[in-house]
């Protein structure tokens, strides 16, 4: 088995049959001198065999594993867990179709005790060196071990509760003893972590493997007719660090508007973050102004890259990146999901443009049922139960509920369903398929769930501030009063209100 090394010297554009179209992606940005973080990728062919055990596939994993990170210590000038100049790498996946979400990512890999020392000796900021080992607790501890996302998150509650501060305001001392409390829970429901740099990438490489027979990825592929796909590989790349310090962020970019169609581009960002935190849906980030305020060069540098590469793929592109300290990395690019309406205007304007041929305008086209272009528009309602922003347009009417299996016993009914939720987990995905219209208190226009929304062409209003979900309860409090299960709310998609 060779690895595909994606980095300096790499030229080549691997087939995304091979090693998955974020990797495929990922090399032709490289080779067009774009700034990629260098990574190697095992590829999708080892899929089956390590979801189901094999000796000879798992040789073959941890032979790649360690060619990889040799060469990966070499072109970055670090080395792996090092308590001085210490390398940290994150593990990712990627199938020869995009599956947004639906996949397991672990980030911050080699983030050891011994690793944190040497973050500190490399930044002189105790703080991100903490939070680097939080969040690689966070993740491998739920994606490897197993361990309860909530359970995981109550202990950032508590350590937040007795220190009188939000989550993301702890101090260094605070994020130490979160990074100690998280260590406790995932020995008591779990067992240890791994201390050695490779052990925990090789059972990082394992579990993403593994993430492809997962629920959610099967019920997906269901979904989207996507059965036939082989697998997915194993992309293994350098940290950039969003949360390095006050000049770096997290983000997500279209170079247009997936919803609607306009050429205006649309960037969601947050500062002293890492990519989950805006793609998970569970926090909601700024736009591209309050980036181009704080960052100006990065977010100029980053205008300029999302023109580049829409040109470079001739189709919209939906972009992560990372800026540490005021730099800009580019982590993925793929064709952007899109609304039946935005499809319409991006072909019709880039024939326009001169990018794409009317016959590959009209092949794009093929797919799109001409009954959902058109428009509903509200022209009058009642009370306004809550406001937020847009990420999939249209107008949806149905009966409340909070949690899938709500919907799906709605749905039943025979009612239509407005999925409503705190955040929007790709965990959801079932209930998204069975919902008119779907709700959030928290997240942006550009997480993953959002985008499985507008794919699915279901009005969606995400980040409504006012809004507080109880799913336990089956109750959720707006601006506007209180709801119940089966109550009927109307979703604005376009004006993103409810």
């Amino acid at each position: 088995m060779r690895i595909v090394r994606i980095g300096p010297g790499s030229h080549a554009t691997p087939s995304a049959e091979t090693v998955g179209n974020k990797a495929a992606n990922l090399a032709r940005m490289a080779a067009l001198g774009l700034p990629v973080p260098p990574a190697f990728v095992l590829p999708v062919s080892l899929c089956a065999a390590i979801s189901r055990g094999d000796p000879e596939a798992r040789e073959k994993l941890e032979a790649g594993l360690a060619e990889g990170i040799a060469w990966l210590e070499e072109v970055t000038g670090r080395l792996f867990g090092d308590p001085r100049r210490p390398l940290l790498v994150s593990v990712r996946s990627g199938a020869a179709r995009s599956m947004p979400g639906m996949l397991d990512t672990v980030l911050d890999v080699g983030c050891s005790p011994a690793a944190v020392r040497g973050l500190v000796r490399l930044t002189g900021n105790p703080h991100f060196a903490w939070d680097c080992r939080r969040r690689f607790l966070e993740s491998f501890g739920g994606v490897v071990l197993g361990v309860e996302r909530a359970v995981l998150a109550r202990v950032a509650r508590d350590v937040a509760a007795a220190e009188g501060v939000a989550e993301d305001d702890l101090d260094a001392e605070a994020a130490e003893r979160l990074a100690a409390g998280l260590d406790q829970v995932i020995l008591a429901a779990a067992g240890p972590v791994p201390e050695a740099p490779m052990d925990q990438l090789r059972a990082a490489a394992e579990a993403v493997y593994r993430s492809w027979t997962g629920e959610r990825a099967r019920t997906y592929r269901r979904l989207e007719h996507l059965e036939d796909l082989a697998g997915t590989a194993v992309t293994v790349q350098a940290m950039v660090y969003g949360n390095r310090n006050q000049k770096s962020a997290a983000g997500v970019a279209f170079s247009r508007d997936p919803s609607t169609g306009a050429a205006p581009q649309v960037i969601d960002a947050l500062f002293e973050s890492q990519g989950e935190d805006v793609v998970s849906g569970a926090r909601t980030p700024l736009d591209g102004a309050a980036l181009a305020r704080r960052v100006p060069a990065a977010a100029a540098s980053l205008t300029r890259v999302l023109a580049d590469l829409e040109h470079a793929f001739a189709d919209v592109q939906d972009i992560e990146f990372t800026i540490e300290d005021g730099t800009l990395w580019i982590l993925q690019t793929r064709a952007a999901k899109r609304t039946p309406r935005a499809a319409v205007r991006f072909a019709v304007d880039m024939v326009a443009e001169g990018l794409i041929q009317p016959a590959e305008a009209l092949a794009r086209l093929s797919g799109v049922d001409l009954a959902t272009l058109g428009e509903r528009r509200i022209t009058a309602a009642g009370a306004e139960f809550a406001a937020g922003t847009g990420a999939s347009g249209g107008v949806a009417i149905g009966r409340a509920a909070f949690d899938p299996a709500a919907a799906r016993r709605l749905a039943d009914a025979g009612d239509p369903v407005i999925l409503v939720r705190p955040d929007t987990s790709t965990a959801d995905v079932e209930g998204f398929s069975i919902s008119a219209g779907i709700v959030t208190a928290v997240g942006g226009r550009t997480a993953h769930a959002a985008l499985v929304a507008r794919q699915m062409g279901r009005p969606c209003v995400v980040g409504c501030a006012g809004l507080s979900v109880d799913p336990a309860a089956g109750a959720a409090r707006g601006e506007g009063g209180s709801i119940a299960e089966g109550d009927w709310l109307t979703v604005d998609g376009d004006a993103g209100r409810v």
